[in-house]
């Protein structure tokens, strides 16, 4: 059989199964207005979800009796596959936020943003050339050891606590958000909420304190191919539903926004070099100094096999960042075909995040709207799970330990690490609940929280890796101007002034962080007195409180 002939019968299989899906919902049908629409899950959805969710904690049982130390429960015995450790990195990083979020940017405000994949090239040099090599030669536990190593403890604390804090809102974000999504998909109201939340983060909860990273590794490239599965069967539906691949775009859409290349104009919300610096930054950020990524090279043997997985997590990105753009446009073409199927609040122009959930309920058929749900709490599962494992070893390594100070053998600290997963898995849950006050789509609340802290606390590993002069009060009042500096980006509408581009966020913080902290460890602290280094750091400190204020009164007077 030549490859020409299976590459066919694979596309009439394929198309088969896409007719199958979409059984009851013909062209002939398209003329039915909104109240036709199914509004929830049927009895197969329901049993393919179910299925999904057993599985993965069955997943957690398995590997509940093979941590035997410390090493087994945080990084699988430090020898995991590549391939897999990438896989769970990408799984980790996207997220429901982008599984949702990318189609509805695309739909509503055009297809700039998801152009960030370009500057991945770059990004793979930066970091499996330098931080990944720096990062391995050194037998830690906790990213934030490097740290103390450098600049102390206390340095090392502060950067542990801004890391939970950067994790905690971000899990809580990812919940929150899978949450909101998934109830109009079951044909709930918002009185719902409460429970979809404390459901989906407990089964996470479960499995990823029970079986470890080695659960969780398992379980984020389960859920990377049900992610997968479900967006390619949408695309496909909607290529059938729209008679062939016309759902390509040729021109520049009316409801999306400008786009520029670069435009000195900061209030412009999204442009190509913004897009690329964004990415840049957040990805160098996240993979030199977030426990969650470094905890996945610490999995691996050596520095090449985490290079490796490094390149397998960034092929998988390009990858979902194709077919996340091929959803949005095959989405934005299905809804302008079909107005009437814009039903309520759930438009391109006012909630097109809710598109995608809305389009999978109603026209993906019996069976194939649960897998698609599936994949949608694939990627809040795959990066929840994660989340609490991270942060549990940030807890366990960096607070608990030093608080007992002595020496727990293995079989303790196995179950630490299970109950400071389960304690972080409930403070999570907790303040997901308190997400839904934050403005924006699903694109711009991830980085006006998240990304408060994303490069604040990567400056603290510049100034100890690549700062010879770097002082601890230097790189800690580096870090606290940057996140002031984030602040004021993010929130400078607050203000009454117009609102400033969400992808200056990380760049404007990194930039004030790094050379703040260089021109304040340039104050010499060796060998001075106590309270001639109090008021140096006052000194320092000032002009920081002083923009704090100033913010934070004209934030009261424009209220």
């Amino acid at each position: 059989m030549s490859v020409s002939t299976i590459r066919h019968r694979l596309w009439v299989l394929g198309a088969a199964l896409v007719l199958f899906c979409n059984s009851g919902f013909s062209e002939e049908t398209s003329s039915v207005i909104a109240q036709d629409l199914r509004g929830g899950l049927s009895v197969a959805d329901w049993v393919v979800v179910f299925l999904y969710m057993a599985g993965m904690i069955g997943i957690g049982v398995y590997y509940a009796r093979r941590n035997k130390t410390a090493d087994d429960y945080y990084f699988g015995g430090r020898k995991m596959k590549p391939f897999m450790v990438g896989i769970s990195l990408f799984a980790t990083l996207i997220s429901t936020i982008s599984y949702l979020s990318v189609p509805g940017e695309i739909m509503k405000h055009g297809p700039v943003a998801i152009l960030d994949a370009l500057a991945l090239p770059l990004i793979f040099v930066i970091v499996g050339f330098f931080i990944i090599p720096n990062i391995m030669k050194l037998r830690i536990t906790s990213a934030y050891e490097i740290l103390e190593t450098r600049l102390g403890r206390g340095v090392r604390l502060f950067g542990s606590t801004l890391f939970l804090s950067i994790r905690m809102i971000w899990m809580a974000l990812v919940i929150f958000s899978a949450s909101k999504i998934v109830i109009p998909c079951l044909g709930w109201g918002p009185d719902a909420l409460p429970y979809v939340v404390i459901i989906l983060g407990t089964t996470t909860v479960v499995y990823a304190s029970m079986g470890g990273l080695q659960a969780v590794v398992l379980t984020d490239v389960v859920q990377t191919f049900v992610m997968f599965g479900g967006a390619f069967l949408c695309i496909g539906i909607v290529t059938v539903r729209m008679g062939g691949f016309g759902w390509i775009p040729t021109e520049w859409s009316p409801t999306w926004d400008v786009q520029p290349v670069f435009s000195l104009d900061p209030a412009v919300r999204v442009t190509l070099l913004g897009t690329l610096i964004h990415s840049t930054v957040w990805w160098i950020s996240t993979c030199g100094s977030d426990q969650l990524a470094i905890q996945r090279y610490l999995a691996t043997r050596d520095a090449n096999a985490a290079r490796r997985a490094f390149l397998y997590n960034s092929a998988a990105m390009v990858a979902v960042s194709a077919i996340l753009a091929a959803l949005g446009f095959a989405l934005l073409s299905f809804y302008a075909a079909h107005p009437q199927y814009q039903a309520g609040r759930f438009t391109i122009e006012q909630e097109a995040d809710y598109l995608f959930p809305h389009f999978v309920v109603n026209f993906s058929g019996y069976g194939a709207a649960g897998l698609v749900i599936s994949g949608m709490l694939a990627a809040a599962m795959s990066s929840l799970s994660s989340g609490v494992t991270s942060t549990a070893t940030v807890l366990n390594t960096d607070l608990v330990q030093n608080l007992i100070r002595r020496d727990l053998s293995e079989t303790d600290k196995v179950k630490l690490g299970k109950w400071a997963t389960a304690v972080i898995g409930v403070i999570v849950i907790l303040l997901a609940l308190l997400i839904g006050i934050v403005p924006g789509n699903l694109y711009e609340v991830t980085t006006k929280t998240n990304g408060l802290f994303v490069a604040p606390m990567f400056g603290l590993f510049f100034m100890a890796m690549y700062v010879p002069w770097a002082t601890p009060a230097g790189a800690t009042l580096g870090s606290l101007y940057g996140i002031f500096a984030a602040f004021v980006v993010a929130f400078w509408d607050l203000t009454g002034g117009a609102a400033l581009s969400f992808q200056w966020i990380l760049a404007s913080a990194l930039v004030v962080n790094i050379v703040s902290g260089c021109v304040f460890s340039l104050v010499p602290m060796q060998g001075k007195t106590r309270s001639y280094k109090t008021f140096m750091i006052a000194a320092m400190a000032m002009p920081l409180i002083l923009c704090v204020c100033w913010f934070a009164s004209a934030c009261y007077w424009k209220g």
